[in-house]
């Protein structure tokens, strides 16, 4: 074992820096062979010494591997520290990198918490309702949940007829008019008033794009639109609205002069 007289003082061996930073020496030595962690001097003996900023350095390196940087990565994100504001920047960019780690695990967890809530609330396993809730979930749609109310026809019809970018804009349109008709319903206004009436045929006209014109998938809406059981705030919004829409829908199929659900049974007995 080498004496402590063979170590300048403020220097550390490759084992000491192993120790602190809770790292093998092979990991060290590792490095040092990529070119990223160099000693700092030798000693007499050619042993690799290191200090208190190769630590610092050292510190760099582990955190941006965690943060899953490749070697390559990490040797161009490494920073010179020799003034106070250039180790001020390296923490930065450190402390950011970490913040948006955090921000990805978040995500990640939120996703799976809800995820397994809608997964307690189906009565069967169906892996392909959860991978269509996961692709939902990452693209933020907020009414991920309702995937698991439609039947597996329904939900073939919207794979191919909506893309991520078309889905999410047909959301936000139908969620427009559904605030809007909220706002109606609010101040009391008749289902059969020209504002109503207006609200109506936009609605109607979304359906109608939902459906293609399918009186099959028609029928399966009006099914859907009872929400029973209803689980969330939404849910039972929607329903106030399907209630105060159906006379106003009646009106306008009346003053139109039309029957979208003649020839489909299931659909007259019970219309939206």
């Amino acid at each position: 074992m080498t004496s402590d007289r063979t170590i300048p003082q403020g220097y550390m061996t490759v084992g000491e820096v192993a120790k602190k930073m809770g790292v093998t020496v092979r990991t060290l030595q590792y490095y040092h062979r990529e070119g990223l962690f160099e000693p700092s001097a030798k000693s007499e003996g050619g042993r690799r010494l290191y200090t208190d900023k190769d630590l610092i350095k050292l510190h760099q390196i582990l955190s941006l591997k965690s943060l899953g940087f490749s070697l390559e990565n990490i040797r161009g994100c490494l920073a010179s520290l020799d003034t106070p504001e250039e180790v001020a920047k390296a923490l930065a960019a450190q402390a950011e990198d970490l913040r948006r780690q955090i921000r990805q695990l978040s995500e990640s967890l939120r996703a799976t918490e809800q995820l397994k809530e809608e997964v307690l609330k189906m009565q069967s396993v169906d892996f392909k309702k959860y991978a269509d809730i996961i692709v939902n979930l990452q693209m933020k749609n907020e009414f991920y949940f309702l995937i698991k109310r439609f039947d597996e026809e329904t939900i073939d019809h919207i794979r191919n007829h909506f893309d991520k970018e078309s889905g999410l804009l047909f959301i936000h349109r139908f969620q427009e008019i559904c605030g809007r008709i909220c706002e109606l319903q609010k101040a009391q206004i008749s289902p059969e008033s020209r504002e109503c009436q207006q609200l109506a045929e936009e609605y109607w006209n979304m359906i109608e794009e939902f459906t293609g014109g399918d009186l099959t998938l028609l029928s399966k809406l009006v099914e859907f639109g009872k929400l029973e059981g209803a689980e969330n705030e939404w849910e039972k919004n929607l329903i106030l609205i399907n209630n105060y829409m159906e006379p106003a829908l009646a009106a306008h199929f009346a003053r139109k002069g039309i029957n979208p659900f003649e020839g489909n049974p299931a659909c007259e007995e019970d219309s939206l």
